[in-house]
């Protein structure tokens, strides 16, 4: 076999570069792919219901199964005993004969035991006939009858408190119709139909109209607002639900829409608190459209960070673990909050946020252009523990 010349062994040496080239793009393809299918609820902003295996439940504190009740090394809490005006009725036990010799007792100046019991009534309604008695008109020859009383006529035949319990079962407990229905029934001994129950209802959302307007009309004052959305079907009709928490009080609204209309309309054009929420279209055009300062979930940051972690790309890995660290020592300040004064949590809190920040700046091109990669919703910056 005659060697090559110089030209030939470039050219075969420019192919296997080439080919190498191919090969390594080619890796790098299928290792991104590999990272988007491995992307599951616990390192993404994906619901726990698109995970296609869901992942491993972490292990209990302890290796062992966690218990019921109290947990080891958790303070001792004892409930305060009801007030004397709280206390319907006292019963006295006074002891007569010495339970070992029989003898008999004398009674000391001291305090007694107590233990207070709380119970339900047998019957726990109380059932009211109103009479409206007639009387004859001898000038107008008609038969007339008193009138109810206004708070009676408008209860009709379930008063104000069962009104409220059962609207607390349906608002509150997330009871459903026929669940309320069995509670009156079993517990109550009362029957009501469903279409009374949904008259009940109807009647205390009008009754809680006017508190409901006037905390609406409070929503675009609130210096901090947590905001999300969560569809539903009523009557075949898709329609989402919106809850705004504010500090003191949360407001829900059902509206058709799922757009940044319904922010528009709630909170106004000129919001001037933070708005904590998700990564969620609607907010980000919010944001955009008129300048609200915005604070996305930690909870979401924190999964996408550690699908940054978990990448093979060793210098994206790295700075994913290297946020991570700095988020675990933000939240680690965030739960010692109790054992700070305010200011020095202030304080604390405001180095933790400057630390991830800091780490948060992509060093190098190739972390700037996963991070727009994977973050395109980054215009944000940490608001505070919120």
């Amino acid at each position: 076999m005659n060697p090559g010349t110089e030209q030939d062994y470039q050219r075969i040496i420019q192919q296997q570069q080439a080919r190498i080239a191919e090969l390594e793009k080619k890796v790098q393809e299928l290792s991104a792919q590999v990272a988007r299918l491995s992307k599951n609820s616990s390192n993404s902003s994906k619901p726990p219901s698109s995970d296609i295996v869901k992942p491993p439940r972490p292990p209990a504190p302890g290796g062992g199964k966690r218990h019921l009740g109290g947990q080891p090394g958790h303070a001792r809490h004892e409930r305060t005993p009801f007030a004397p005006d709280q206390i319907n009725q006292t019963l006295d036990y006074r002891p007569d004969r010495c339970p070992d010799c029989d003898a008999r007792l004398r009674p000391l100046k001291r305090p007694p035991r107590t233990l207070q019991q709380v119970e339900l009534p047998e019957t726990p309604l109380v059932v009211t006939e109103h009479r409206a008695h007639a009387a004859w008109c001898p000038h107008c020859r008609k038969i007339h009858y008193a009138a109810w009383p206004p708070e009676v006529e408008k209860a009709g035949l379930v008063g104000p408190r069962l009104s409220a319990l059962i609207a607390y079962l349906k608002g509150a407990g997330h009871a459903s119709f026929s669940t309320i229905r069995r509670f009156c029934r079993d517990v109550l001994k009362l029957s009501l139909s469903r279409g009374q129950l949904a008259k009940v209802i109807g009647k205390t959302s009008i009754a809680l109209r006017p508190a409901y307007e006037t905390l609406a009309a409070r929503l675009p004052e609130e210096p901090y607002l947590n905001v999300d959305e969560t569809g539903h079907k009523e009557n075949g009709d898709g329609l989402w639900t919106w809850v705004f928490r504010a500090e003191r009080y949360t407001l829900f609204r059902i509206d058709p829409s799922r757009g940044s209309e319904v922010l528009i309309d709630t909170l106004g054009r000129a919001f001037a608190g933070v708005l904590g929420c998700d990564y969620f279209s609607a907010y980000r055009k919010y944001m955009g459209d008129f300048d609200v300062l915005v604070q996305f979930c930690l909870a979401h940051l924190i999964r996408d960070v550690k699908f940054l972690a978990d990448l093979p790309d060793k210098v994206t890995a790295n700075y994913g673990r290297r946020l991570l660290e700095e988020l675990r020592r933000l939240f680690h300040v965030i739960h010692r909050r109790e054992t700070m004064d305010a200011a020095r949590f202030q304080r604390a809190l405001e180095r933790a946020r400057d630390r991830v920040l800091k780490v948060g700046q992509p060093q190098s091109e190739r972390q700037a252009v996963v991070a727009a990669a994977e973050f395109p919703h980054r215009h944000v910056g940490l608001a505070g523990e919120r």
